[in-house]
């Protein structure tokens, strides 16, 4: 089925063609001398309106076979049977218009013998009919190969939203685990710690809640859920950590995955402040490199895990990574970089359009 563009497309397309056939038939008609510029005029004005009819005719019966498109054989023999139509009905119906309006104008047309009429019509139509349906053919591929790619296109949006909604559910249950340990092990030794450390995790999950079913988020949403699970973890390492916000202020509003920088920071506490007995200081930042936003957490304690090339990362980085990649395909990129003597950086690049 054509859809609503291309039909008008057409429309113009076939009106700008008989508008073109007319004036030519006029300049042909004054340039041997004719005065009476109608009779060119209708003409080809009555093969126009004949021709549209059937080819209006043709294409409703026939666009039910729209389907066999793939299989042309079988699309072009449905379309044959209405050559005869324009055989048998074309000479009538355009001669019959000119008989009639040359009537009214008190004249007389006059033309070749019906046999010679007939056949040098039906070749002139035959032509016609012939390059209007391989026309109508070439188009109609198009356009189903422009809808076939739209659906392929839909199709990998849904399983990519599908991944990304499973890579969150998957990170959400994550993040509880930890942070409920924290509020478990704060209650061994200071109660009043837990309960309003229990009363920030509320506060943090439902900010969460507020970005449950979306895939992307403000930087500043981002960072209100990071500072909650920060304020969360001071609670429990107050005397250990130091963290150091360097962000900036102008792109707060631009779009970064839901919950990806929290599984970073929690690696450090994990990793670093948890395994260390010194204190560590963290600073996280928000930079704007060109046209890339950057997003760095970085530790002065840190070590790399030394472990065989291949082999799976952590479930917080592997999720990254998978969203990343889901969201930004080659355009993103998360790396871990060991820093000297000691400390290990998190980096992350999103597009940063203007």
């Amino acid at each position: 089925m054509l859809t609503t563009r291309t039909q008008l497309v057409f429309f113009t397309a076939w009106l700008l063609f008989w508008l073109l056939l007319v004036t030519t038939a006029v300049q042909d008609f004054a340039r041997n001398g004719g005065s009476e510029l109608w009779h060119p005029i209708l003409w080809e004005s009555s093969s126009g309106i004949t021709s549209t009819l059937l080819l209006l005719l043709q294409r409703r019966y026939t666009a039910r076979y729209d389907h066999l498109l793939a299989t042309p054989l079988r699309w072009f023999a449905h379309q044959l049977p209405f050559l005869l139509a324009f055989w048998i009905a074309f000479v009538p119906i355009t001669f019959g218009m000119r008989h009639a309006v040359y009537a009214m104008a008190g004249e007389t047309y006059t033309h070749e013998p019906w046999p010679q009429t007939f056949v040098y019509e039906d070749i002139k139509i035959a032509v016609f009919f012939g390059t209007f349906v391989v026309i109508l053919f070439g188009v109609l591929s198009y356009q189903a190969l422009l809808d076939e790619k739209l659906r392929a296109e839909r199709t990998n949006t849904l399983l990519r939203q599908a991944q990304l909604l499973r890579l969150q559910q998957q990170m959400q249950p994550h993040f509880l685990f930890n942070a409920l340990n924290t509020i478990s092990s704060l209650m061994q030794t200071d109660v009043a710690r837990a309960d309003a450390t229990l009363m920030q995790l509320a506060d943090v999950l439902r900010a969460t809640l507020e970005v449950s079913e979306q895939h992307q988020a403000p930087l500043e949403m981002e960072l209100r859920l990071l500072r909650g699970y920060a304020h969360l973890m001071r609670e429990r390492f107050a005397d250990r950590v130091v963290i150091e916000w360097r962000i900036d202020e102008a792109l707060l509003a631009y779009p970064v995955p839901v919950m990806s920088m929290q599984p970073l920071l929690e690696n450090i506490f994990k990793h670093t402040v948890e395994r260390r007995r010194q204190r560590t200081h963290i600073v996280i930042s928000a930079t704007r490199e060109q046209d890339m936003l950057v997003l760095r957490l970085e530790d002065d304690n840190g070590m790399l895990a030394q472990t065989p090339e291949g082999a799976p990362a952590g479930i917080g980085v592997r999720n990254l990574r998978a969203r990343l990649e889901a969201l930004h395909g080659d355009a993103a990129s998360f790396t871990l970089t060991q820093l000297a003597p000691a400390g290990v950086r998190a980096e992350m690049r999103l597009p940063c359009a203007s």
